[in-house]
């Protein structure tokens, strides 16, 4: 990994590894091959690279953070057994978080857990900063809470384009619709955001 990145110390004191975003690139590319042709610990080392991203998302997406855990985990263990036809030509993450949104639906679907709204309490995120003013705390739950509240078809998208910032070509190749589609279901999803908001 030397040239990469540095070490850098994180706000929790916990040093992390800074990844130069052109050196990943190159990076991955070989640790994709190393992984496909059977290396488990090049594999490990894209885990590491894409977890807490993946995990993230996928946490917006659950009801519970150790649902996300599990989530996270077999989107992983899914990835492992599919790197051989992983063919380049979409980016690492896009197939990995088209697997974990995919591995959230199948959950969904087949009522191993029911998605649902959880009570603030529940709420997974950072800490509150006390020195806040209440009023931005309140929105900010508030928002948190009608997203969470989302069906999962209207979830997922505002999560990957508005949350997580990616392109709206990538958002759709994720879930695997039209942008058209993917368009249509984020305005809605946006509407309904907004509707919560205004009923609170």
């Amino acid at each position: 990994m030397a040239g990469i990145g540095a070490c850098i110390l994180g706000p929790d004191g916990v040093y992390r590894l800074h990844i130069d975003s052109r050196a990943l690139s190159i990076n991955e590319q070989r640790l994709v091959a190393k992984a496909q042709a059977g290396d488990r610990p090049a594999f490990e080392e894209l885990v590491r690279i894409h977890a807490d991203r993946l995990y993230a998302v996928v946490l917006r997406l659950c009801a519970t953070p150790h649902e996300a855990e599990e989530v996270t985990q077999e989107t992983f263990i899914r990835a492992w057994r599919a790197i051989a036809g992983f063919d380049g030509r979409s980016q690492l993450f896009t197939w990995l978080y088209r697997i974990g949104v995919n591995e959230a639906k199948r959950r969904l679907q087949r009522g191993e857990r029911t998605l649902r709204t959880v009570s603030l309490e529940e709420s997974p995120g950072d800490p509150p900063d006390l020195s806040e003013a209440p009023e931005p705390r309140v929105e900010r739950d508030a928002l948190r809470a009608a997203v969470r509240a989302l069906p999962l078809a209207y979830r997922a998208p505002l999560v990957l384009r508005d949350i997580e910032g990616l392109t709206t070509a990538e958002a759709a190749e994720i879930l695997g619709i039209s942008e058209a589609a993917l368009k249509s279901r984020l305005h809605r999803a946006r509407a309904l955001v907004r509707d919560a908001l205004e009923e609170r």
